[in-house]
């Protein structure tokens, strides 16, 4: 996670950043799984995070470019 993303998805409705019930809150650097959709409009408005490619289901192939998954792999 990037505090970049994460105040991109929380304009977007989406708060990762507060914590909630069970849920702890999320932080510049966590690691966290996301849905290739958020994921694929945070990269095409310049607010993607870092993902972990040998973490990433080949499923996201069907929705995101792999030339694309590879320019924000951090390994």
């Amino acid at each position: 996670m990037t505090d970049d993303f994460l105040n991109y998805t929380k304009s977007k409705g989406n708060d990762l950043k507060t914590k909630r019930g069970s849920f702890p809150g999320l932080k510049q650097g966590d690691r966290w799984c996301l849905c290739s959709s958020r994921w694929k409009e945070a990269m095409e408005e310049g607010h993607a995070p870092n993902i972990d490619l040998n973490a990433t289901h080949s499923k996201t192939l069907e929705t995101i470019d792999i030339s694309d998954l590879e320019r924000f792999n951090y390994q």
